[in-house]
């Protein structure tokens, strides 16, 4: 008889949820507001629904090809053994350890709320450092910790935000929603273009596949599951905000947008007790892509992109992948800001899906794909990539620049690597 797996239904759910509702929900409604306005949740749906569409490929994909690597496998299927799919590989390992960085610096940020006013910022540091580390430490435990501990952290998170929800419809101000001009189209696809970062953790379900039941059938319902679940939450919560404090409050609030929003209501203990939720999402984002991002630096290093001294195991069921991974990230955290770690993030994973569904079209007999769904992500994808770097062409020229840095990087890292080894990338057959 073989070993159970360790990953079920409600645990693939909860990792995706964990991923998906981390930093982005508590960190950047300031900033859509801004861009938005009143209309900010309609930024959301539109948002969910081009994640919707990549979600689709990678069920696909993850069903027929299940694997730890998850988009890294589906890379190297799609475009074969070459520079192409190593620098994409490279990228989407920086795009989770962005991620990383953004969900350990929002969780810092809500956690400084419950020091002194006059705090000293290296605390900020401090506690993104040690968030950091803490969950090391339980993705060195092994597969079912993670998944255990996602089911609680998601479950206490959604609690919090259902409580949140249901408490503040009753004290909406519908002049809040609808007060003014609507603004213009195109500030409601920019804003969809910054929120789509918070729906990107939905991918790494995908690399739990080889720790799934039955990953055929299991990998979609939690990937169409997760995604449909954090829309409803979403659009439910912008609207709770938008309905209770005035955009301009809002923006104002930016850094703890939901917790300003609970305090007309829930008063004092309702401003904690979202700051808390707000630091269970945060975690729970970091306990997921930690474990989706160890794991993808452990195929890379397997299938042949990192010197062969990083496969060697250490500890129980950890790599070395895992070491790196966390070392790079402590790095972007006590360098960088929230927002640009948040572009940053956003764009290096919206090209992989682009380069994840390109390579899907080659491939759609083996899947029995929807060639019009694929076609259609693509599509959506390069809209939303488009929409931020040109959001942040006039806000933030570095930032652009650290992009195209890491982007060039990535190709280089290969094409250098394999000037100097002959190891070739491989794929389960």
């Amino acid at each position: 008889m073989g070993t159970k797996k360790a990953i079920g239904l409600w645990s693939a759910i909860s990792i995706g949820i964990g991923a998906m509702i981390g930093a982005g929900i508590f960190s950047i409604l300031g900033v859509a507001t801004s861009i938005a306005g009143h209309s900010m949740y309609i930024s959301f749906i539109i948002a969910g629904l081009v994640a919707l569409l990549s979600t689709y490929s990678f069920a696909k994909l993850g069903s027929r090809y299940p694997s730890a690597g998850g988009p890294v496998e589906f890379l190297v299927k799609g475009l074969g053994d070459n520079i192409i799919s190593g620098g994409f590989n490279i990228l989407l390992w920086f795009g989770y350890i962005f991620a990383l960085a953004l969900y350990a610096r929002a969780f810092a940020g809500y956690a400084m709320t419950f020091l002194p006013v006059n705090s000293p910022e290296i605390y900020l540091n401090i506690i993104a450092t040690a968030i950091i580390l803490i969950f090391t430490g339980i993705n060195f435990i092994g597969t079912k910790a993670v998944g255990k501990s996602e089911i609680i952290i998601v479950s206490i998170k959604i609690s919090i935000l259902i409580l949140f929800v249901t408490a503040g419809f009753f004290f909406i101000n519908p002049e809040n929603l609808f007060l003014g001009e609507l603004p213009h189209l195109s500030n409601v696809l920019f804003g969809a273009g910054i929120v789509f970062l918070a729906y990107q953790g939905f991918s790494l379900i995908t690399n739990t596949a080889e720790d799934m039941e039955n990953p055929k059938k299991t990998l979609p319902k939690a990937l169409y599951s997760s995604v449909i679940i954090v829309m409803i939450i979403y659009v439910l919560v912008a609207i709770t905000v938008l309905g209770n404090l005035p955009s301009q409050q809002i923006i104002d609030a930016k850094d703890y947008a939901l917790a300003a929003a609970a305090k007309p209501f829930l008063g004092a203990i309702g401003f904690g007790l979202i700051a808390i939720a707000a630091l269970f999402s945060t975690a729970s984002g970091i306990n997921a892509t930690l474990y989706g991002g160890a794991n993808i630096s452990y195929m890379i290093a397997k299938d042949g992109e990192l010197p062969k001294i990083f496969e060697r195991k250490i500890w129980k069921n950890s790599t070395e992948g895992l070491l790196i991974t966390v070392s790079l990230v402590l790095i972007f955290v006590n360098i960088f800001q929230l927002g640009s770690i948040a572009m940053l993030g956003s764009a290096s994973l919206l090209i992989i899906y682009v380069a994840v569904n390109i390579g899907h079209l080659k491939i759609l007999k083996e899947t029995q794909a929807n060639q019009l769904i694929i076609i259609s992500s693509i599509i959506t994808s390069v809209i939303f990539l488009g929409v931020l770097i040109y959001y942040e062409i006039y806000h933030s020229m570095i930032t652009i620049l650290a992009l195209l840095i890491v982007l060039i990087g990535s190709f280089i890292i290969e094409w250098l690597y394999r000037n100097y080894t002959t190891r070739k990338l491989k794929t389960r057959t």
